[in-house]
């Protein structure tokens, strides 16, 4: 499989390419537009905020392409609140592949943020990015922003308030947990995607 993993700058690439290792498939770091065009698969792993993620992919060159792909693309954490079209972090456009605004976390007695830790999944609806998966799951968030549960969200979670864990439309998918840092969870959504549209 040609699978290509976008060197967006975040912190996760390393763990997220060893967490695919270990699922024996080998992954490429690319920031070339025509590599990611042709891949199999696409991951976009992000860490930090929306405004430098987003100045970091049109440095590259590589908001149209990454708005092109037909083939599927996976976006985990900041990468998947990148998928949305707009984040009220640093009141940035985003990539518009699934409607919606990313918002900040509510603070809150005993709600920290930023969210970090352990939290249950609730399935929204039926999706193969969920299958093996128990009703209650367990994944590992670290985050301040997050993306509103919308008719594109396949599982939702709660911290100060609902929002969307993992989200699906069409080709475009995303986790805002960690699957790389999720343990079984974590493995089997990655390989759910990796099975994406495979016969």
């Amino acid at each position: 499989m040609n699978l290509v993993l976008v060197d967006s700058g975040g912190a996760n690439l390393g763990s997220v390419r060893y967490a695919l290792q270990r699922l024996g498939v080998e992954s490429r770091l690319s920031a070339d537009a025509a590599e990611i065009r042709a891949a199999d698969r696409v991951i976009l792993p992000g860490v930090g905020a929306a405004g430098p993620g987003m100045a970091r992919l049109r440095e590259l060159g590589l908001v149209d392409t990454l708005r092109g792909l037909r083939q599927p693309l996976l976006g985990i954490c900041l990468g998947m609140q990148l998928l949305f079209d707009s984040s009220e972090e640093g009141e940035v456009e985003t990539l518009g592949l699934l409607p919606g605004r990313v918002g900040k976390l509510p603070g809150a007695p005993g709600v920290r943020v930023p969210h970090m830790g352990w939290n249950r999944l609730k399935a929204s609806r039926s999706s193969a990015l969920l299958d093996g998966l128990d009703e209650g799951a367990q994944a590992y968030f670290v985050h301040s922003y997050a993306a509103p549960v919308t008719a594109d969200c396949v599982a939702a979670t709660e911290h100060g308030r609902a929002f969307a864990a993992v989200v699906e439309r069409g080709n475009v998918a995303g986790a805002q947990f960690h699957p790389e840092r999720s343990g079984s969870v974590g493995a089997r959504l990655l390989q759910n995607f990796l099975r994406a549209g495979s016969t």
